[in-house]
């Protein structure tokens, strides 16, 4: 079951006289993670490399390291995590020792997977999309079953009748709901997919 981050989280490491400094975060969009990796990045260090997965997608950067030495070793920490929709940023300021390409691989990779360790997560749900409609009178309790069963109220219409609501649902717990919901309004409220 994969996870993401409920927020920000910092981790830092001194290897053989360089500073690292694992930045994480989670993310929404690819927009989010560049904005999230031009905010936290250091001009002033000797490389700023990243990594970020938002499901099927993903990028990563060796910011001037050998290639593959600190932007992949990052997104393999993110996928050994099981994280999704998460942005990973190590700066290092060079300290005067070469650590070869496998000790670079390790340093990076090290600094996200610890940083990531020890970040609050959150389980990722998957959500189906399903809409119903209820009396002004509902609508309280009806939120509260939505959120008891980890559903969001995505979008709510007030229309002369009551009042339409879009919501995101586990494919798990439509059924559960579809029961409550018919208990509550004595059969009148109906999920559609």
């Amino acid at each position: 079951m994969p996870f993401t981050l409920s927020g920000f989280c910092e981790y830092r490491e001194e290897i053989r006289k360089s500073r690292f400094i694992a930045l994480a975060a989670p993310i929404a969009s690819a927009a989010d993670a560049q904005a999230f990796i031009e905010q936290h990045s250091d001009l002033n260090a000797s490389h700023n490399c990243w990594a970020w997965k938002l499901g099927d997608q993903y990028r990563s950067t060796d910011d001037g390291e050998p290639g593959g030495t600190a932007g992949r070793p990052i997104l393999a920490a993110i996928e050994a995590q099981d994280c999704d929709q998460v942005a990973v940023v190590v700066i290092r300021w060079y300290g005067g020792i070469q650590l070869g390409t496998g000790g670079l691989a390790r340093a990076y990779g090290g600094s996200a997977n610890k940083c990531l360790q020890g970040a609050p997560k959150v389980e990722l749900i998957s959500r189906v999309p399903v809409r119903c409609a209820c009396a002004f009178g509902e609508l309280a309790l009806v939120k509260l079953r939505v959120a008891e069963l980890g559903g969001l109220v995505v979008e709510e219409t007030f229309t002369a009748n009551g009042v339409e609501l879009q919501l995101a649902i586990g494919d798990g717990q439509i059924d559960t709901l579809q029961t409550q919901l018919a208990d509550l309004s004595r059969g009148r409220i109906l999920l559609q997919r």
